[in-house]
């Protein structure tokens, strides 16, 4: 029996991890994204414009990683959301129903006291890999 091995993810067009940690693992058919903030990969720094181009930004850059461990946002299996606060869910779903139009994927969204670079939202994915076809 075959064991898949763990490899590590990475992204030229996703910000670079902030400590000992992968931008995401590829485990045989799974891909798991490390939490991700509006953080712009060109600069290091959040995006500016609120909560809502953070979740854009923070999206933008989960589709970059998943994309470079052959995955996309239409395999995103579940999703973990992060708030600073819990009353700006309006807004950061608006924003997130824009990248998962279709069949979403199943979702936590909690408030925590607080967030790295005070980050307004941070999510994290499990996404399927997409393997090429063979035949």
């Amino acid at each position: 029996m075959h064991t898949p091995k763990k490899e590590v993810v990475y992204s030229e067009k996703a910000p670079k991890p902030i400590g000992p940690y992968s931008v995401g693992i590829q485990f045989g058919h799974l891909v798991f994204t490390a939490g991700q903030t509006g953080t712009d990969p060109a600069t290091g720094e959040l995006v500016p414009g609120g909560i809502e181009a953070e979740t854009r930004q923070t999206l933008i850059n989960i589709k970059n990683i998943l994309e470079a461990a052959g995955s996309d946002l239409s395999h995103v299996l579940k999703t973990t959301v992060f708030l600073r606060d819990i009353s700006e869910f309006s807004r950061m779903n608006a924003v997130y129903g824009e990248f998962f139009k279709e069949n979403p994927p199943a979702r936590t969204t909690v408030q925590v006291a607080a967030l790295p670079k005070a980050a307004a939202v941070e999510i994290d994915t499990i996404a399927l890999r997409v393997l090429p076809e063979t035949g």
